[in-house]
């Protein structure tokens, strides 16, 4: 069996399995095997979701915590590259800060969740700098990975052949680190999801967050797994682009 045609069966089973237990989520209140009030059927969740995009305020939450996510993501992925290089390739800097990053990054994040909300109240910035905190050390520890895998050999030969520090960066280090780097950054995506949907749950007055908090108070079953679909279509969507991309180059990987 060719790549491509693995490649296919694999995305039909994936379809398969998909579409078996959408099925099943269907099924069960439907034919009474569980309580609608509590899991309702996926068809009416569905139009639950489509009623709840219809509206406007829903809407402004939306677009509020696209962008809390997408510049927590873009602040935190080239700060967490940079610096994760620059502690890989300073012995120094790598036995003061490794075990503190280390430290950090076996901490549950939501612990410092408080710290934020004392500092920064709970607007806008306190989560997106909370989203960066949280994506900032995965991505950091992910580039000292990526740094430390790359082949002194061939740091050794563009040395030899007089390389300046931007052209061993732009020929050496990144064609070597970029598929480590774009996995890295494909579940930084999902740390920055759920870390700013946490803050927004936590003290929020607007976000899908928010909105999720509350209809899981009020026991408003349909438009709160209504939001959880959208946000796990969207993170599901958002990972599959990373991964294409992620394929596409493969090839680099030395």
């Amino acid at each position: 069996m060719s790549r491509d045609d693995s490649g296919a069966a694999i995305l039909a089973l994936r379809l398969l399995l998909v579409a078996g237990l959408l099925l099943l989520w269907e099924a069960l209140p439907r034919f009474g095997f569980v309580e609608d009030d509590l899991v309702p059927p996926f068809s009416d969740v569905v139009r639950t979701l489509w009623e709840l995009l219809g509206r406007a305020q829903f809407r402004v939450d939306l677009a509020t915590t696209a962008l809390e996510i997408v510049t927590a993501f873009a602040i935190a992925a080239p700060l967490g590259a940079l610096f994760g290089m620059v502690i890989a390739e300073s012995p120094y800097l790598s036995r003061i800060f490794d075990p503190l990053l280390f430290f950090l990054f076996g901490i549950p994040k939501s612990i410092f969740l408080p710290l934020f909300i004392l500092s920064l109240g709970i607007g806008f910035w306190q989560k997106v700098a909370f989203g960066c905190f949280s994506t900032a050390l995965l991505v950091l520890l992910s580039t000292q990975a990526a740094v430390r895998s790359v082949k002194p050999d061939h740091l050794l030969v563009a040395h030899s052949y007089g390389a300046t520090r931007g052209q061993i960066v732009s020929r050496v280090y990144l064609p070597s680190m970029l598929p480590i780097l774009l996995e890295a950054l494909r579940l930084a995506v999902i740390f920055t999801f759920t870390a700013v949907t946490l803050a927004e749950m936590y003290a929020s007055r607007t976000g899908i967050g928010h909105n999720i908090e509350t209809w899981g108070e009020n026991f408003m079953m349909k438009p709160l797994l209504a939001g959880v679909l959208l946000l796990s279509l969207t993170a599901i969507l958002v990972n599959e682009a990373i991964r294409w991309v992620e394929r596409r180059c493969g090839a680099w990987r030395t």
